[in-house]
């Protein structure tokens, strides 16, 4: 009998052998050149993505506020939590290995006609192993492997979105601070305006008008000082709920001190291993692979093996005391014969899925490298503009006090207040620009750092 159990175990094993067993490879047809289109910078295979995010976010301040989010925020504590779910199940498929054993203690007592009644028990355990079902057993390990995985690259996408969006609201700070900085000096330099022309005015050189004027611009500054320090609350705000915290000053230093390291894009081939959205593209593949091969091995047999080692001391309908050791053993094989059209069906499906997943993986190869593309034409541009901004407000800082030179000692009358007012609302608009320039640098940097899949390396 042993012998026979032995045969039909091997037969099943050769059967189910037939490609259920492969592992998942990466498709070698995968398009990656002129990802970046033209922008590709640097040698590095890697690139600037593989960084982790302390070496990139040198600022102290910040690297700061980047560990407390990634320790307290929610989002991230949730998704530890889905990592163990997941490992639990993982657990589970590799235990489906294993022979299941089961013990089912039975007791009864019977009497006919109010005789003393006969006691039985039985003392069974009961084993169950299949054994020709390893592929479908495999397979779904490997699945529960790959879920593990996926739950995985969904904490790198969080602690990735994480490192972005304080960085984000950190430089955010940072602008505000320097717009209210010359929003306030602004408001300093047109409230002097006010009072000049007051004075100009009663000396007969002036006019009611340009005070009025004047006036107005002053308040509309100062107003704008009020706005700027309204949207300093809600980005203090905005990131103190990232960190899992109520709402308090955040701590931060300027604008002007963010350094990045030189940018380097390495070779697309490096999104496959940075970029969370892509490896859960790929991992996405390799599951829609592994259910293949699982509606491939729903066709061969499935064979179990059972037995049942107990005492007892119940014979049929003979009561025997003391109780005797009871075994049996049995071998069951499971061939489909009529299920073949639905099993075909599901296997197709599951062809034309993984075709799908295919498809999926290549787009999410292609979306990075456009954004990747993107980034990097906003951080050229950016960076070009610096110095043309910085050259203007140069000029119209020179206007401005020509200006206001002019129109305080005009004897001819040749400027008026509009022309002081002109200059003045130039260089102001400048100033801001400038600013405002700078930070789309910086967010530049950051986008260009995301894209390229950096900071969702998980920390050892």
């Amino acid at each position: 009998m042993k012998k026979q159990i032995f045969i039909i175990a091997i037969a099943a094993f050769g059967l189910t052998s037939c490609g259920v067993y492969k592992s998942y490879e990466r498709p070698d047809d995968l398009q990656t050149d002129g990802l970046y289109g033209s922008v590709q910078t640097g040698n590095d295979t890697q690139g600037t993505g593989a960084m982790h995010w302390r070496q990139f976010f040198t600022d102290a301040t910040l690297q700061e506020l980047i560990g407390k989010a990634l320790a307290q925020n929610t989002n991230m504590r949730q998704v530890d939590l889905q990592i163990q779910e997941a490992q639990a199940y993982l657990k589970c498929s590799k235990l489906a290995y294993i022979p299941s054993l089961v013990f089912t203690p039975q007791g009864q007592l019977s009497s006919f006609d109010w005789a003393a009644p006969n006691k039985t028990y039985t003392l069974p355990v009961t084993a169950s192993w299949q054994i020709g079902s390893f592929g479908q057993l495999r397979n779904a390990k490997k699945s529960a492997e790959v879920a593990v995985e996926q739950v995985r690259t969904v904490r790198m996408a969080v602690q990735q979105s994480l490192v972005a969006n304080v960085a984000n609201l950190y430089y955010t700070l940072c602008m505000l601070d320097a717009e209210l900085a010359v929003s306030q000096q602004t408001t300093e330099n047109w409230k002097k305006s006010v009072e000049l022309n007051k004075k100009l005015m009663q000396a007969g050189r002036s006019n009611k008008a340009a005070v009025a004027q004047s006036e107005a611009n002053y308040l509309s500054v100062a107003a704008s000082v009020l706005d700027l320090q309204e949207a300093i609350t809600q980005a203090e705000n905005a990131l103190c709920t990232i960190l899992g915290e109520a709402p308090h000053h955040i701590q931060r230093t300027s604008l002007e001190s963010f350094q990045a390291p030189a940018v380097q894009t390495g070779l697309p081939m490096a999104l496959l291993q940075n970029r969370p959205d892509v490896r859960q593209a790929e991992l996405k593949l390799a599951s829609a692979f592994y259910a293949v091969n699982t509606a491939k091995s729903a066709f061969y047999p499935s064979l179990t093996i059972s037995g049942t080692l107990g005492f007892t001391n119940s014979a049929g309908s003979t009561v025997i005391n003391p109780g005797k050791f009871i075994w049996n053993a049995l071998g069951q094989l499971a061939q489909p014969l009529f299920a073949n059209g639905r099993l075909r069906a599901q296997k197709k499906v599951a062809e034309l899925q993984q075709e799908e997943a295919k498809m999926a993986f290549q787009q999410s190869l292609i979306a990075a490298g456009n954004e990747v593309n993107t980034a990097l034409a906003t951080l050229q541009k950016t960076t070009g503009k610096q110095q043309l901004i910085a050259g203007q407000i140069s000029a119209l800082g020179d206007a401005v006090q020509a200006t206001e030179a002019l129109y305080r000692d005009n004897v001819t009358r040749s400027v008026n207040y509009l022309n002081v007012l002109t200059a003045q609302t130039g260089l102001l608009q400048a100033q801001l620009g400038l600013i405002s320039n700078r930070f789309a640098t910086v967010q530049a940097t950051i986008n260009l750092y995301q894209a390229l899949g950096g900071g969702s390396l998980i920390p050892e």
